[in-house]
């Protein structure tokens, strides 16, 4: 339906790792980290507000001091309350999980550090589940693995449990990055990306509410080691952005699954030209339109609406 940069000047040179959503009044808010380069202590996260059908200007939701920050996630939890992770420090191996919250997507609390051992929703937007407990996927970077995990609140977001690890064995590396969603009251799937060596997202299910994981499988859906994300539509289909590539951040596509993601349709391009089109950011808004934020050439971040309804997936 539209194609659109959330900006084209920003006081930052390069930017990464989007993230949207629908605030309670029907505005959008996006957010993304920007600064001189991924990982420079200029690091900062920016966000934009889309009101009346245009984007604001970018503005600073969150800086630390001497210090690069990463990945932001934005979540609505069921009261209505806005979320703002981020986790900060010198290197996913070393960076911690941080939160603000907002009523209105203007005014922020000041920054709370999650606990020792909680790093939060690490690249994707959490679920509330049909209990109501909130699951975030998360993941850990060592020199020598990568594993996911997930952090469960019963109590909307006031205390957080983490499960895991869940890992795949054989390979260098491994999985981090999960996308999640429940496929039935207290039955959770999780894709996630995987490194160059698997060379496809992998998955894995939950019979408890998240508690306990099965082996991590990889699926037929290539992956270049570069962000996913899903979102289950109201209509019970599934839609995933991602990198249909085992080498390169380019196409970037939007693929459907009628069935909780055991088989997925062709999927539509979003991108395919040179360059890095990658770590997509995907919901549906209360309209049943799709919306997808995304990292378009580290200089931009892009925002794409498309309309289920209209396409034959």
């Amino acid at each position: 339906m539209s194609s659109e940069f959330i900006f084209t000047q920003a006081p930052f040179k390069e930017c990464h790792a989007s993230t949207i959503v629908e605030l309670p009044q029907g505005d959008l808010l996006a957010a993304w980290f920007g600064g001189e380069r991924e990982g420079d202590k200029s690091v900062a996260i920016w966000g934009a507000r889309r009101h009346a059908g245009s984007w604001s200007v970018p503005f600073e939701l969150a800086r630390e001091p001497e210090t690069p920050c990463w990945n932001p996630v934005l979540f609505v939890n069921r009261g209505g309350k806005i979320w703002l992770f981020y986790k900060f420090g010198g290197s996913p191996r070393t960076w911690s999980g941080v939160y603000r919250t907002s009523a209105d997507g203007v005014t922020w609390s000041e920054p709370v550090r999650l606990p020792a051992g909680i790093l939060g929703p690490i690249k994707n937007k959490p679920v509330t589940l049909a209990n109501g407990d909130i699951l975030a996927g998360s993941s850990v970077e060592t020199a020598l693995s990568w594993t996911c995990g997930v952090d469960l609140s019963s109590d909307g977001g006031q205390s957080w449990s983490h499960y895991g690890p869940i890992g795949v064995s054989g390979y260098h590396h491994g999985i981090i990055q999960p996308t999640v969603w429940e496929t039935a009251p207290g039955h959770v799937k999780m894709l996630v990306r995987a490194t160059q060596d698997i060379g496809s997202i992998c998955a894995a299910t939950s019979g408890d509410g998240g508690h306990t994981w099965s082996d991590v499988k990889p699926t037929a859906l290539l992956n270049p080691n570069s962000g996913i994300d899903a979102v289950k539509m109201r209509n019970g289909t599934v839609a995933l952005a991602y990198n249909p590539s085992k080498t390169e951040r380019s196409p970037l596509g939007l693929a459907f699954s009628p069935d909780d993601g055991e088989t997925w349709k062709t999927p539509l391009t979003l991108e395919d030209g040179p360059g890095e089109y990658s770590y997509p950011a995907i919901i549906q808004t209360r309209d049943g339109k799709l919306h997808i934020t995304y990292t378009w050439r580290r200089k931009r971040i892009k925002h794409v609406v498309v309309d289920p309804g209209l396409l034959n997936h």
